[in-house]
């Protein structure tokens, strides 16, 4: 077990908490304050329990150099906002003016630093710039879910310096997780999707050993329609992953465990929302066609029907190009039967969460992830680096 903030006294305390506030900016405005949301309920305890907050995120990919359209100031103003309350920025992480603003600091006021990636130490996990940033503070808590997959200076480096624990949304998602992969009610059903088999094997691989059925979507699909020998066409397909699909869907068996694949499919003659599309069967995809959607009719009653019958349903990536409203039907119809269904659904974010989002059934799912990367990796039933360095309860 973790500590968590219920186990840590942070009165008059800096603490310095990891968020995950990577949002999608436009114009310099924030154009979807979900992941700031989920930081509030940890933001606004600390502020009760009288301590001064040092938040700090990263922001987009600037690559190790400071670039003024990825500055955390719009975030900051935004977070002022949905707290009520004033909020101060600093335009660095480390350096004279953020002790000087650290030191100005009074109970209950928050401070966001500069975006963590602007500096190379971040994604190195540099000892010494994981040093300078625990200087700061007193404590240091982990609410970032998004970005606990990543051993980086502010999820891992920090560790080695302060004292630590799990913030609430951190303590939500694994208890969430943790339940689904550990005590599934049965039958248990996993929905893989996503472009490549690489991306998933070890996904694949985990879950065999813990379902009862694994429906397979997305281009992931092809690969194993490939392996059984169907003609797809110029379809998204990883021909060297070929002899892998077929060990697993071989494991699969010898376990048990039904791989449920697309009867038929929709296809287009471009990969474009303007492209001609039919539905045919998986089997005959004709040459200079495509696959991008595994949801044609049949599929998607297969799908409903396993679906109904769940009592545990983890969802990974889209069954197929859910971008383009043309090659969307299958994901959203899938999420609607997901929506329908008594089942307990956990939703690994990224994609998937967007396709709920887009299906308008997110507050019909038990849970849905904060974090795509990290959802992942721990449904591979590996450690996240972030969660593994925080402090045990003793």
């Amino acid at each position: 077990m973790k500590k968590t903030l219920k186990d840590m006294d942070f009165k008059g305390k800096k603490v310095l908490v990891r968020v995950d506030f990577n949002v999608p900016l436009k114009d310099r405005e924030v154009t979807d304050t979900t992941r700031i949301e989920a930081a509030l309920p940890t933001i606004e305890y600390l502020i009760k329990e009288g301590a001064k907050l040092l938040l700090i995120s990263h922001l987009g990919r600037p690559g190790g150099e400071a670039k003024d359209e990825l500055r955390m100031d719009p975030v900051a103003k935004k977070l002022a906002n949905l707290l009520n309350k004033e909020v101060k920025k600093v335009d660095d992480c480390i350096g004279e003016d953020v002790e000087k603003a650290v030191a100005d600091l009074k109970d209950g006021d928050v401070l966001v630093l500069e975006n963590s990636r602007f500096y190379p130490g971040e994604k190195k996990n540099d000892p010494e710039f994981a040093k300078q940033l625990a200087s700061l503070a007193d404590i240091y808590v982990n609410d970032a879910f998004g970005a606990a997959h990543r051993a980086h200076a502010t999820t891992v480096g920090v560790t080695e310096y302060l004292p630590s624990a799990a913030g609430f949304l951190m303590q939500r998602e694994l208890n969430a997780l943790g339940e689904v992969m550990e005590n599934p009610a049965s039958p248990f059903v996993a929905i893989m999707g996503g472009a490549k088999v690489s991306d998933k094997i070890d996904v694949i691989k985990n879950l065999i050993t813990k379902v009862d059925s694994l429906i397979v979507g997305g281009g992931i699909a092809n690969t194993f329609l490939l392996a059984k020998g169907y003609e797809l066409g110029d379809s998204l397909v990883e021909a060297d992953k070929v002899d892998l699909a077929k060990e697993l869907m071989a494991e699969a068996e010898a376990k048990g465990v039904k791989i449920v694949l697309p009867i038929d499919v929709v296809i287009a003659d471009d990969f474009s929302n303007e492209a001609n599309t039919k539905v045919v069967q998986a089997d005959q995809v004709p040459a200079g066609w495509q696959i991008l959607d595994c949801g044609g009719p049949e599929s998607l009653e297969q799908y409903k029907a396993i679906i109904k019958d769940a009592k545990t349903v983890i969802w990974n990536g889209p069954l197929g190009v859910f971008e383009m409203e043309k090659f969307a039907h299958g994901t959203i119809e899938l999420a609607k039967a997901l929506a329908e269904s008594d089942a307990h659904s956990v939703i690994g974010g990224g994609d998937s969460a967007a396709a709920i989002n887009k299906a308008g059934v997110a507050d019909q799912m038990s849970h849905i992830s904060t974090g795509g990367g990290a959802s992942l990796m721990f449904f591979e039933g590996k450690e996240l680096p972030g969660v593994a360095a925080l402090d045990d309860v003793e």
